[in-house]
């Protein structure tokens, strides 16, 4: 008689079942040491967030041509943008201003050059692109002042523009940049009679340093912002225009929503703007090909009073507070959104649903094919004009409450 499968079959096989003990074994050691790269990824993606990090080359020079006064650049998506722009280099010169795309191929881009570069300087193959253009308030052929505004972490530097309005402008710039690169807007903002304020943040490279040392991304930052809307309260500043680039408008967001002078604020400008830092979080995991677990993990790590020590942030990142969607119901003045919907660094997804969220307030001003913070650089007439109408119909530029 057959015997009953169960009996015959290999389940029964004492042979077999070592074998699958082993297997679960492996299977489980391998799940572990998966976990283990996983967990030790994410702590290294949570740590790059918020550590402070010295500009990166992310273009080559190949060749100089300083009779022609040209520079050919390896073609990249920002390499190839029309309009003026910098160059951050290294060697006889540190900076220079690029115009124009004069010639093009599938892997470099001859653009004019805008500074002069003598037949004797020697610049490094390695640099770094960028929509600063201007470097120095000096440029702007404007009077200025340098300032020190007293903050927690100690004096931040800042330089005002001033105009002939007691609404003033305070500029909040990015991440992993300085108050220079808020410079671009200074001539429209001082045609239109506002005094501007371009300021610095606490680890940004010119403020102070905090014990930590680590960006807050916004959560920690937004205090030392604050103080300067204190001085240009005490300055003769009747109303407060904020405007932020990138994490800025994280900033200024928050701004908006804590700061003890909310009721002096009367808009925002916000140009390329981070409103939701989990978004951007995971959109540059996408780009990095990081697996969700890992970007997952990351966040949480972050966010966590757990994750503190092992990122060395002295703080959870509070995402929920930074969350410019969840807290649209809080927003009080007119809000001016600036944003590429290929801008490569900061997705427009977050500006977008801001937009939906509260039409009654917020105008959202799309480009396709300006990248990130190259707005202006990209298409200065058109940036210009639509913070302009923006300023007349909101009455700000007038001085109306």
């Amino acid at each position: 008689m057959m015997a009953p499968r169960r009996a015959a079959g290999l389940g029964a096989s004492p042979a077999f079942r070592v074998g699958v003990r082993t297997a679960v074994f492996l299977l489980s050691a391998g799940l572990g040491v998966i976990g283990a790269v996983w967990a030790a990824m994410s702590v290294r993606v949570a740590r790059l967030v918020v550590t402070p990090a010295a500009r990166r080359a992310d273009t080559r020079i190949l060749s100089l041509d300083t009779a022609a006064q040209t520079i050919t650049l390896s073609r990249t998506p920002d390499t190839e943008l029309p309009g003026r722009y910098g160059l951050f280099t290294r060697g006889s010169e540190d900076y220079v201003k690029l115009g124009s795309v004069l010639s093009e191929d599938a892997a470099s881009v001859k653009r004019k050059l805008l500074t002069h570069i003598g037949e004797t300087s020697r610049l490094s193959a390695d640099a770094a692109f960028s929509g600063w253009y201007y470097d120095h308030p000096d440029q702007m052929h404007l009077p200025f002042t340098s300032q020190l505004i007293g903050s927690a972490v100690g004096p931040c530097p800042a330089w005002v523009f001033p105009g002939d309005s007691d609404t003033w402008c305070i500029q909040i710039h990015g991440r992993g940049t300085t108050r220079a690169e808020c410079l671009r807007a200074v001539p429209l903002l001082h045609s239109l009679g506002f005094t501007t304020m371009l300021v610095s943040y606490r680890n940004d490279g010119e403020a102070p340093r905090s014990r930590s040392g680590t960006y807050g991304l916004g959560a920690t930052e937004w205090r030392d912002v604050d103080a300067a809307v204190g001085f240009a309260r005490r300055s003769g500043a009747q109303r407060i225009l904020l405007m932020g680039w990138s994490m800025g408008g994280a900033i200024a967001l928050q701004l908006a929503l804590n700061s003890a002078h909310r009721d002096r604020i009367v808009g925002l400008i916000l140009d390329s703007p981070v409103v939701d830092w989990r978004v951007v979080l995971e959109y540059q995991a996408e780009l990095m090909g990081l697996p969700h677990p890992v970007t997952a993990l990351a966040i949480e790590t972050l966010g966590s009073e757990w994750g503190t020590a092992l990122t060395r942030s002295g703080g959870p990142i509070p995402f929920d507070r930074l969350d410019g969607v969840s807290r649209a119901g809080e927003l009080r003045v007119p809000v001016l959104i600036l944003h590429s919907d290929d801008d490569g660094f900061v997705p427009s997804d977050a500006s977008h649903a801001l937009a939906r969220a509260r039409p009654d307030l917020v105008r959202l001003e799309v480009f396709t094919g300006a990248r990130h913070t190259k707005l202006w650089n990209y298409d200065q007439e058109r940036w210009n004009t639509a913070i302009r109408i923006w300023l007349d119909e909101t009455g700000i530029r007038r001085g109306e409450d």
